[in-house]
């Protein structure tokens, strides 16, 4: 059986690919850019930075610096509505591309803008299962942190304030055009955000490979992922103005969004989407959270496949049996946490009562998701919340 492989037509991977921003947009003849980001990133210099590589080749680029940390129907319509002169400019047609500058935040809003503000509608009309095959505004994505991997991925995930529910959206219509990966963009990230992106890469690569949907391509890199992060996660942590660590998480970083980009996550995704949406977790962070616990529930459907990412890991050898191999493995995720100081529901300030309150309709949401159908075990209801409960232990 065949597997269908959709990337980005463009990659520039390495130190100061940001600096090849003008000739990329040359190459798709684009030259009226509408640059989505976060006021960080401008207050960073980022932002300059992309602006000075355009100056020369004559091009002028407006910027929307509203987006939110977990995108929002809201933010995506500011972004929409974005006006110059009384003018919606990203609407009425008058930019050929959107430069999405910054982490999966700005990057996810950047291909929603996309879709909308040629397409119109409302951002629930392209929500999974539907397949949004139609092609937005050309996406040029820059990602300044190693972990979510949206540059290269079909996915988009937007949270409808009505509902406080996590609208997964999927299809061709949501991949950048074109990807610049410059890790030295990363090397200004705080420990934290460190710590959060660089679990969910480790997390994007682990689910693709024990994912229902795994193929061959997939298989291979979601592997090389793991050996790349796995390594590099915690001196990246420690030592984030180590570049060679910040080099080899980013390039991880984007084959594990390959990854799962082709084989999907599965169960950690599924259920650490509605935490973010109720309880506004990073999400990151709440892919974390639910990392050893998930793994645990799983690794009885796919005990090879999760001994196979304990090695790649390097956590354990050949000489390993599946069942010795599995503890370290998720031993390493224990100690991953702990050394990464990642707080339980309960440190990051969740009231227990609210959690409990909503464990059942968050299980339904991961449901609904398709996620979970993609996990070794295909999980109910019931034992997603027994599973968002025993968070608290």
């Amino acid at each position: 059986m065949s597997s269908q492989i959709l990337l980005p037509r463009i990659m520039q991977i390495g130190a100061d690919a940001t600096q090849e921003i003008a000739n990329v947009l040359a190459s798709i003849g684009c030259h009226r850019p509408l640059i989505v980001t976060d006021k960080m990133m401008v207050e960073l210099g980022y932002v300059a930075k992309i602006t000075q590589c355009l100056a020369p080749q004559g091009i002028q680029s407006d910027i929307f610096d509203e987006t939110v940390p977990e995108p929002t129907v809201a933010s995506i319509e500011d972004g929409v509505a974005m006006a110059r002169d009384g003018v919606a400019m990203a609407r009425d047609g008058e930019y050929d591309c959107i430069i999405a500058l910054g982490g999966g935040s700005p990057i996810d809003s950047a291909k929603a803008i996309s879709i909308l503000a040629k397409y119109g509608g409302e951002m629930k009309d392209y929500r999974f299962p539907r397949q949004v095959t139609e092609q937005g505004l050309p996406v040029i994505a820059v990602p300044t942190t190693a972990g979510t991997g949206s540059e290269v991925t079909r996915f988009t995930v937007i949270t409808d304030e009505s509902n406080d529910e996590k609208m997964l959206c999927v299809g061709l219509g949501f991949i950048p055009v074109a990807a610049l990966v410059d890790y030295k963009l990363t090397l200004s990230l705080p420990s934290r955000i460190t710590a959060d992106t660089g679990i969910d890469a480790l997390t994007h690569a682990i689910e693709a490979y024990v994912s229902k949907k795994a193929n061959p391509y997939s298989d291979s890199q979601a592997i090389a992922a793991m050996k790349l992060l796995a390594p590099n996660l915690r001196t990246s942590y420690h030592q984030g103005d180590n570049h060679q660590a910040r080099e080899t998480m980013m390039l991880g970083a984007t084959l594990a969004g390959i990854a799962f980009s082709s084989a999907s996550v599965a169960l950690v995704h599924g259920m650490s989407r509605p935490i973010g949406a109720f309880f506004h977790v990073p999400h990151g962070l709440s892919n974390a959270m639910l990392l050893p616990a998930v793994t645990a529930f799983s690794i009885p459907g796919a005990p090879a496949r999760y001994a196979d990412c304990a090695r790649a890991m390097g956590i354990a050898d050949a000489g390993d049996s599946e069942q010795e191999a599995n503890q370290k493995l998720l031993a390493e995720l224990h100690a991953l946490n702990h050394e990464l100081a990642v707080p339980t529901p309960e440190q990051f300030g969740i009231k227990r009562e609210d959690f409990m309150a909503l464990t059942t309709t968050m299980a339904q949401q991961a449901l609904a998701s398709g996620s979970p159908a993609n996990n070794p075990v295909e999980p109910s209801v019931d034992e997603m919340v027994s599973i968002y409960q025993g968070l608290w232990q």
